[in-house]
């Protein structure tokens, strides 16, 4: 059983001890967030708006919460170096402030005493290995101390990608990913680093950026200089499309896109890149496991090589 602590317990710090709570090969044996108390986290823990009430007894004890009657500590540390890791035999931290995210700020938690760090988020600057499992975990080292997941749109996005450029390949790609609004953005108009951010979440649907056309060329190195992307953040609590629009190396049918998708979700990538028959809608993959849902119905080709696929993904959960 490996040891695991969540440093950051924001949306993605509490969706990842849903998913691990109770998880037989995990421990979850503390939660740091110096903006939580434990009121606050037990409350939050328990009562989530999107997915729901936490169906476990869940009650603040002396420091921390009580889990069906595992006590977890709450720490409340801003400097992850001055963390208790060591002592508590800390085997893994999963990193979900988005503040620890470069090679040196992540390593403050290996100075703690962890053995390893998971980052929920893309690296900033290089060092740390993007995984997109089932298209590039076999790329893990024993020797590497910190990995990232990379974002949700980068683990939507890639095994789309990948599949395309294997069996087909690929001239050229644009990305949109159309994203539900996250807590980085403005309730109501007020100022932020990036401008159209600053503009109501609720009530807009705002053009911004996104890093997961980047992170894809470093997961499959051979669509670097070929693609780019843009996002759409739009009123939805969760739930998120990537609008992929490609130029192919050889000409396809509809069919034959569709059917190389189910190969893949029933195959190599099952449980990681899904398919669906029917019509999807964004709340239709909010706590679906997968990271990529393909709606065949979408999928389009223009004159044999030009091809547009959307695939769904709950960018919270998945």
């Amino acid at each position: 059983m490996k040891k695991v602590a969540i440093n950051g317990f924001g949306r993605i710090g509490r969706a990842f001890f849903r998913v691990a709570f109770g998880r037989p090969e995990l421990e979850i044996v503390a939660i740091n967030d110096p903006f939580f108390t434990a009121e606050m986290a037990r409350y939050l823990l328990v009562h989530d708006s999107v997915y729901g009430r936490f169906d476990h007894d869940v009650r603040e004890a002396d420091n921390g919460l009580e889990v069906d009657g595992k006590t977890i500590p709450l720490l409340s540390e801003r400097e992850p170096d001055r963390l208790p890791w060591g002592e508590m035999g800390v085997d893994l931290v999963v990193e979900s402030t988005g503040v620890f995210l470069s090679p040196e700020k992540a390593s403050l938690h290996l100075q703690g005493g962890a053995k390893r760090v998971l980052l929920s988020a893309p690296p900033k600057g290089d060092g740390i290995l993007q995984v997109v499992y089932g298209v590039n975990h076999e790329a893990i080292e024993p020797s590497m101390e910190i990995v990232s997941a990379a974002s949700c749109t980068t683990n939507s996005f890639v095994p789309v990608m990948y599949v395309l450029e294997k069996e087909i390949g690929v001239e050229h790609a644009l990305l949109t990913t159309v994203h539900g609004y996250t807590g980085d953005q403005r309730l109501v108009d007020a100022p932020h680093s990036r401008l159209s951010r600053a503009r109501a979440a609720a009530i807009n649907i705002i053009p911004t950026t996104t890093g997961a056309a980047n992170a894809t060329t470093k997961i499959l190195p051979a669509l670097a200089g070929k693609m780019d992307g843009i996002a759409f953040r739009v009123p939805v609590a969760t739930g998120s499309v990537s609008d992929v629009t490609v130029e192919l190396a050889k000409d396809v049918e509809k069919d034959d896109v569709n059917a190389l998708f189910r190969r893949y979700a029933d195959g190599e990538l099952a449980g990681i890149l899904g398919v669906s028959e029917d019509p999807v809608v964004s709340s239709d993959v909010i706590g679906d496991d997968r990271p990529s849902v393909v709606d065949l119905t979408v999928t389009r080709v223009v004159d044999g090589r030009f091809l547009k696929v959307i695939a769904f993904y709950d960018n919270e959960w998945g």
